[in-house]
């Protein structure tokens, strides 16, 4: 344990005299125990560490483990130039730098806030590449590349599959080694993954794209060539799986060892509001990737390079790489500072000293081992480590909600702005803008609110169970608002016939009498809105013969269209390049609701996570969410979005023909979509509900006498004094 040591700059003792530790320890039948300075001035009230004034004979090692008041009630907050600053007892260099270079200047960034500035940013980069580059830009990548669909989804499940083969041994080994080392080279693996991710840009030839003739129009279609040659190109599939292979191994610190780093650093009140502005800088970088992501794909991928394509065209490709370039290269730099920073920070022992344990207490006793200041610092004690965990019911049942919860989260950041899309009939850059909307202000408030609730009631590891039981309630009651769905916009030939009736059956029949002479293909799938209201498959298949430009909006504008009828005059109509709008009066009352599953979902994260650290042993927190976090993998952020994917799939009425080949769905049933994601959402809402009422019910806290009455006082590092018990005096000078 660390030693007091007389010096300045550190409030957590206040005395200006020299103390007497000659009796550390008073006779059982005296009530409590302070200690008074020499010169014989009036001892004071001594909070102890867990935040209560003493009841009965303490142990002979409190006069070391417990904060000492400042002054008497008179002089509260009275402070003196000198003070006592803790200095480790292993003799640990607890300055910030890099071996022997400390200088003065960066141990201005030595405290708790600047390693949660640093650790933000670190997670704000990983959310940015991870969650929003790599969304933002696969389209692309598929098309420079070559790539089939299950080949980029092979991409983006590396990151996952890296993270899970990583956490059990950098969770275990790096829970009880040095921290910020570990975090460190992690952000720079993270950051050499990014910059390998942009290098397939540089070791391949010039991407050519030229202005194919227009084949939208009736009569001027192409044949379109089915059977593409293999190309080289789709080999860089490898590079691209490697490159989120070092994101994974990368980023698998930053969640387990960083929130522990943090946790350990600052009082216990306070951890879970560090906490949750750690998670929210991760939830506002996806937002961020997508934004600047979304504004690099409008700069054409051979830079400086004249092009006679627009972006909105099937052949453009944007300048995926650049947002990988800038991320990596801030990766790196950011793992410097974080290389620098000691194992424990100066003036966190008192905190350590301060902890009460709230761990689950076993029937065996045997989650006492994990005390071992010994115990996991060799291979042979992962075994008995797991073991430890399993048999620790609240926390297997906290990784269970969690699993749940991750599944729900994964399947809403996949398919949310495939779901606006199709309710409200937008297209995919307006529903990516729209969930941005809801994602940003309900995930990174909902996150912030969680860690400030904890803090600000101050709960224990019950109550902040119970909290993640409410949010989960209220979450399955906003749920039920999936009843409701937007009407399909008609589309001819997929929700009616061409004459305004319904289909027979439900069988498309995308030709009629006014296109059958057109030979359209059903591979140019490009949607138009009819001056009469109706969707059509595309201009050919509205019968369009003519196209030019709508100068107020920049829209593509096709006359002369056989199927469309006009709305006053006979004879064709017009129609213009995308969907039709829809009217629903149901949307301000869906995106409510959505916002509010969102918040809650949201609102329960960073309570469960402090649940989870509260839950275990000291020494066992790193590996425990190294566990829960391949369980929630697992069981919920991998197989979530095929869930959820293979749910939504059931309700599409208009499929791909990629050349008689089933491919992606154009046209979704709306009515059923609601219906399935009221199904997938209840179900993994009503099983978090299980989980998180189960782990409330089987927590066995620890004995009442070792539990805190009041942490306020002995956290607050000040040396407060606890006025409401005075009574607790020493009736002689020691």
């Amino acid at each position: 344990m660390a030693m007091p040591q007389n010096s300045t700059g550190e409030n957590g003792f206040c005395f200006a005299q020299t103390l007497d530790f000659s009796r550390p320890s008073p006779p059982p039948g005296e009530a409590g125990r302070t200690f008074a300075a020499t010169s014989g001035r009036e001892p004071c009230g001594t909070a102890l560490s867990n935040g209560t004034a003493s009841s009965g004979a303490p142990s002979p090692s409190d006069s070391c483990a417990e904060p000492l008041c400042s002054a008497t009630p008179g002089e509260e907050g009275t402070q003196f130039d000198e003070g006592i600053k803790y200095v480790s007892a292993e003799g640990e260099e607890l300055a910030c730098g890099w071996g022997g270079f400390t200088p003065g200047c960066l141990q201005l960034f030595n405290t708790s806030k600047g390693v949660l500035f640093f650790l933000c940013v670190a997670s704000f980069l990983q959310g940015m590449t991870v969650n929003g580059f790599i969304n933002t830009v696969i389209t692309s990548i598929e098309r420079r590349f070559d790539l089939r669909s299950y080949q980029s989804g092979l991409i983006a499940s590396s990151y996952d599959i890296a993270a899970c083969v990583c956490l059990t041994f950098v969770s275990y080994f790096g829970g009880n080694g040095h921290k910020p080392r570990w975090l460190g080279w992690g952000v720079l693996v993270m950051g050499l993954g990014s910059l390998l991710f942009a290098l397939p840009h540089f070791t391949t030839g010039r991407y050519e794209a030229h202005s194919a003739a227009e084949v939208g129009v009736c009569g001027g279609n192409q044949s379109l060539p089915c059977a593409r040659a293999a190309s080289s190109l789709s080999s860089y599939r490898f590079v691209f799986m490697l490159g989120q292979f070092l994101h994974g191994m990368g980023a698998t610190p930053l969640y387990t060892l960083g929130v522990t780093y943090l946790d350990e650093n600052v009082k216990t009140n306070y951890s879970p509001v560090y906490i949750a502005v750690f998670y929210t800088a991760a939830i506002l970088g996806p937002a961020a990737g997508y934004l600047v992501g979304g504004m690099f794909l409008n700069i054409y991928t051979e830079i400086g390079r004249e092009i006679d394509i627009a972006p909105e065209n099937t052949l453009w490709v944007g300048a995926w790489w650049i947002g990988f370039l800038g991320a990596g290269a801030a990766s790196l730099l950011i793992s410097i500072p974080i290389l620098g920073y000691p194992q424990r920070l100066p003036g966190s022992q008192r905190y350590i000293v301060m902890r009460v344990s709230e761990a689950h207490q076993l029937k065996d006793g045997s989650h006492q081992k994990a005390a071992d200041p010994d115990f996991g610092k060799t291979v042979k004690d992962l075994p008995r480590s797991v073991l430890l965990l399993l048999k620790n019911p609240t926390f297997i049942f906290l990784c269970l909600a969690g699993a749940t919860e991750a599944t729900l989260i994964a399947g809403m950041s996949t398919f949310g702005p495939k779901f606006l899309e199709s309710q409200f009939s937008l297209s995919a850059s307006e529903a990516a803008t729209f969930f941005g909307y809801l994602v940003v202000p309900a995930g990174g408030g909902g996150t912030f609110l969680g860690g400030f609730l904890v803090n600000k009631f101050k709960l224990r590891c019950s109550g902040i169970i119970k909290l993640c039981l409410l949010c989960t309630v209220s979450s399955l009651l906003a749920i039920f608002i999936f009843f409701m769905h937007c009407p399909n916009m008609p589309m001819a030939g997929v929700t009616q016939m061409y004459t305004g009736s319904a289909l027979p059956g439900g069988h498309l029949n995308l030709t009629a009498a006014c296109n059958a002479e057109c030979g359209c293909l059903r591979e140019t799938y490009s949607p138009v809105c009819g001056s009469d209201g109706i969707m059509y498959y595309s201009p050919c298949h509205a019968g369009c013969k003519e196209v030019s430009e709508n100068l107020r909006n920049g829209k593509k504008v096709y006359r002369e269209c056989s199927c469309v009828e006009k709305t006053l005059l006979p004879g064709p109509g017009d129609a213009e390049a995308g969907k039709c709008t829809s009217s629903c009066a149901k949307r301000p009352l869906l995106l409510f609701f959505m916002f509010v599953v969102i918040l809650f979902t949201f609102l329960s994260s960073i309570p469960a996570l402090t649940a989870t650290l509260r839950c275990v042993s000291d020494r066992q927190r790193s590996f425990a969410l190294g566990i829960q976090w391949i369980v929630v993998r697992t069981l919920g952020g991998i197989p979530g979005p095929i869930a959820f994917g293979s749910m939504i799939d059931k309700s599409c009425l208009l499929w791909q023909d990629q050349c008689g080949e089933q491919g992606s769905c154009y046209v979704y049933q709306n009515s059923a979509m609601s219906r399935y994601t009221l199904t997938a959402g209840l179900v993994y809402k009503v099983l978090g509900t299980t989980f998180f009422t189960v782990a409330c019910l089987l927590y066995k806290p620890p004995p009442a006498e070792s539990a805190p009455g009041s942490s306020d006082a002995s956290e607050n590092g000040n040396c407060d004094l606890q006025e409401h018990k005075p009574s607790l005096t020493a009736e002689e000078d020691i």
